[in-house]
Formats: structure tokens, sequence, C-alpha cells
């Protein structure tokens, strides 16, 4: 369903309780690994390469290989470059209050309407909540389950490492079906006990 204004409502689109770019996110992030080159502070830990005749022709370094992202220092990546091509201006303009927005190393951001507004220009919250609407469309941001919280997808935009925070979600969400597997199996076994001592009450 449409407004009166020809966007669509906020409150049309799905709400989640987690990101739901981050699955995908998680297949799709490029990473590549990088040597480092790790000289020592002292001058004096630094070993000469000597030839024959008594010239130094090189010094000792450490290596080491990193896994980064390979657009890291990007903030809007340019492979999804396409997903702001058919954006109103009323999107672009509060895209940029949400990329003003996003903390490092986060997914979610906190919405803001008198700051999107002074930050836009705009005087009235039509033209805001147009351009919100739109970035939803198109699968830039996403509406969390409280009316002020949003998630951004990390495949358009993200303020931070991408690979060290994908590894962090996979870690967390790891971590909760583990602990979800070891809540039933204490449930269960607590089930037992309960049959066992009933039946032991009826004997």
């Amino acid at each position: 369903m449409n407004s009166s204004n020809g966007y669509k409502k906020i409150t049309d689109y799905a709400s989640f309780d987690e990101n739901p770019f981050m699955d995908n996110a998680v297949n799709d992030i490029r990473v590549v690994r990088k040597t480092q080159i790790v000289r020592p502070k002292d001058s004096s830990e630094i070993q000469r390469i000597v030839s024959q005749g008594g010239e130094v022709t090189g010094y000792s370094a450490f290596m080491r290989f990193i896994e980064v992202d390979e657009e890291r220092f990007a903030k809007v990546y340019l492979n999804q470059f396409a997903s702001f091509w058919d954006l109103p201006n009323t999107a672009i303009r509060v895209f940029g209050y949400v990329i003003n927005t996003i903390k490092p190393k986060q997914d979610v951001f906190t919405f803001d309407l008198e700051d999107c507004l002074s930050y836009t220009k705009y005087k009235t919250k039509k033209s805001v909540f147009e351009g919100l609407s739109a970035l939803i469309e198109c699968g830039i941001i996403a509406r969390g389950n409280r009316h002020y919280k949003y998630f951004i997808n990390p495949l358009v935009v993200f303020n931070g490492d991408r690979v060290a925070f994908t590894k962090m979600y996979v870690k967390k969400k790891r971590d909760k079906e583990k602990s979800s597997v070891n809540q039933l199996d204490l449930f269960q076994e607590d089930i037992l006990k309960f049959e066992e001592q009933n039946y032991k009450d009826i004997d």
C-alpha cells in the first residue's frame, strides 16, 4: 500500500530483530590476503646482509599474512553503486544523514527525525520519510524492531573492517546456537528427572 504522497509507508515494511543482510554479507564479502612487512623498531635488532666484498646489500625483515577487506577504506562500495541509480533526491539526502550517523564497527544506527531534518535541510517530515522508504525499498537499510532502529546493508556501506565484523557475527551466531542446544539438553534432562521421580513415587 502506498501513502497518499506517493511513497510506501515505513510501517508497511517488515521489521527485524537482527540484521537481515548479514547472512548474504558473510557469503559475499571478498577477502584478500596481503603481506605485511614488520621491521624491528630497534636498529640493533636489524640484521644486515653483507656481500663477500663487504657491501651491505639488504636488511632483515619479518613478514606476516593478514586478511583484509579489499575495499576496507571505502564507505560506499562501488560494486553496489547501482543501488543508487534510481533513488530520488530525498533518498540521497537521507542517505547522507545515514552515513554520517553510523558508528565504526556497527551495522545498526539510531534514526532521529529532528537530526535528519536538520541534516537534509527539509522543512517537513514528508520528504524524510519518502527518502527513508526508498532506501528500504532498494535494500540499503532495513527496519529494526523499534521505530528508531535501522540496520544497514554492509555490502553497500560500512564504517570499518567488514572482515573482522563478519567474523565476529559468525562467532556470535555459533555461540548463540550452541547455547540454545545446551539449554535444550538441560531442559530435556529436567524432564527426565521429573518423570523418573514421578514414576518412583507411583511405584
